[in-house]
């Protein structure tokens, strides 16, 4: 029996003799409403990325406020990278919370290995100090000795990678580096007294630098904070000028200045900083549970509930209520962060200070950068430097996708301290950093 088989091609009806049966393959046209449901779909996925990725901003130099002094400007034409634009990756680097991320996660890219020597330096109290001594790997540009005295962020020791990127760098520009490790941090060192690393404790900084000075007589001081580390060493320089003697410069990135006005603003969803809150609350957990053979205890200051109360903790301050601001004696909160914040030392330091911060920091509110910008529109030594991007010690550069090892932060440090060594190079004896109780020619005359 004949059939015959009907089909559509390109729109084109064609007729085809079959010995079997007769059937008409027809194209099916994808319904109007259907094609306008994908393509709304698809707009908003890359609405969404778009918006969560940052992609339409710009990208910039860093806002710089400083005073227009013969220091200043040396140090922006001898620095120019705190001047030109700053470029991250273009798919992510826009975003402050995956630099952030990034830096949390991952560290660095390619990070060095350097091979320091560890330095034990017993406390007052029973505590014992512990900091990494990492030697240049060749002569400075100046020909003098230069040693970077730096604090990691909260928690962080010498082994983390982005302590260990800048450490290499470092070396590689002729500087000697000390790095503190904060007290218990290091998971494989014991705590020696019923004490650890608070937010604005100096006694260990203090430590580390007095032994530098006594075994380097001579070498000059680059003093540098992260984060919190930024907090205590622009504290440690305000507690008393004499911390003050033979410091070159101070760099401080990403810290929050006062732990009272942050602590209001952690607590917002804001940027997600609830739930940044709630990360670090439960990385300080770890860190302080993995010490409670000697923090807690009938020759402690910490009890039973304190331990009780500290498992179910989900932010910060509460682990400062419960445990930090007990082993300096404090009798409240606020009296705690008020003690511990640089904000209300920082103006005692006459050194230079590089002040860094990135607008986007889902960590540091945008409320608390009027201290910084304050500070450099009233003091001469103080440059404050706030890029547009950059998250939480994030400051990757790269063009696409891979960022480069070195990072925009690591960069602008060593290019600042460079700067300030060749200032001090470059000065009467009279006026160097260490001689400042030696007059100049002209004041004996006068």
């Amino acid at each position: 029996q004949d059939h015959k088989c009907s089909c559509v091609v390109q729109g084109t009806m064609a007729t085809q003799d079959s010995g079997y049966y007769d059937y008409t393959i027809v194209a099916p046209e994808m319904p109007a409403m259907f094609d306008g449901m994908k393509l709304a779909a698809v707009a908003t996925v890359l609405y969404v990325i778009v918006r969560c990725l940052n992609l339409k901003s710009p990208t910039a130099a860093p806002d710089v406020t400083y005073q227009d002094t013969p220091l200043n400007r040396f140090l922006l034409k001898s620095c120019p990278i705190l001047t030109k634009e700053y470029i991250p990756p273009l798919l992510w680097g826009k975003s402050g919370h995956l630099q952030t991320a990034l830096y949390g996660k991952m560290g660095r890219v390619s990070c060095p290995h350097p091979i320091g020597l560890r330095k034990y330096l017993p406390m007052q109290d029973g505590a014992t100090a512990t900091f990494d001594l990492f030697e240049p790997m060749g002569d400075h540009r100046t020909g003098d000795d230069v040693t970077m005295v730096i604090c990691p962020g909260i928690g962080n020791h010498s082994e983390k990678h982005y302590i260990r990127t800048f450490v290499g760098h470092s070396q590689k520009e002729g500087y000697r580096c000390a790095v503190l490790n904060h007290l218990g941090a290091l998971p494989n060192i014991e705590l020696t007294s019923p004490r650890m690393f608070t937010y604005g404790c100096t006694w260990e900084f203090a430590s580390m630098v007095g032994y530098i000075k006594k075994m380097f007589p001579h070498t000059h001081l680059i003093v540098v904070g992260f984060s919190l580390g930024g907090n205590i060493v622009c504290k440690f320089l305000g507690e008393n000028r004499t911390n003050q003697e033979r410091v070159l410069c101070c760099v401080s990135v990403c810290q929050g200045y006062s732990a009272l006005r942050a602590q209001e603003t952690f607590l917002q969803w804001d940027q997600c900083r609830r739930f940044y809150n709630f990360l670090m609350a439960d990385n300080m957990k770890k860190i302080i549970l993995s010490h409670r053979g000697s923090l807690f205890g009938s020759a402690t200051k910490m009890e039973d509930a304190d331990l009780s109360r500290l498992y179910t903790a989900t932010s910060l301050m509460q682990i400062d209520e419960t445990i930090m601001r007990k082993f300096h004696g404090h009798n409240s909160l606020k009296e705690y962060y008020e003690k511990e914040s640089c904000v209300h030392y920082i103006h005692n330091v006459d050194v230079p200070l590089l002040l860094v911060n990135s607008a986007d920091d889902p960590l540091v509110h945008g409320s608390l950068l009027t201290i910084p910008r304050t500070l450099a529109e009233k003091k001469q030594n103080v440059i404050f430097a706030l890029t547009l991007h950059g998250g939480h010690l994030g400051f990757f550069e790269g063009a696409v996708l891979v960022p480069q090892p070195l990072t925009w932060m690591d960069k602008v440090i060593v290019g600042y301290a460079n700067a300030m060594c060749q200032w001090e190079k470059q000065k009467p004896p009279c006026q160097k950093s260490g001689n400042l109780n030696t007059p100049c020619p002209e004041e004996k005359a006068a």
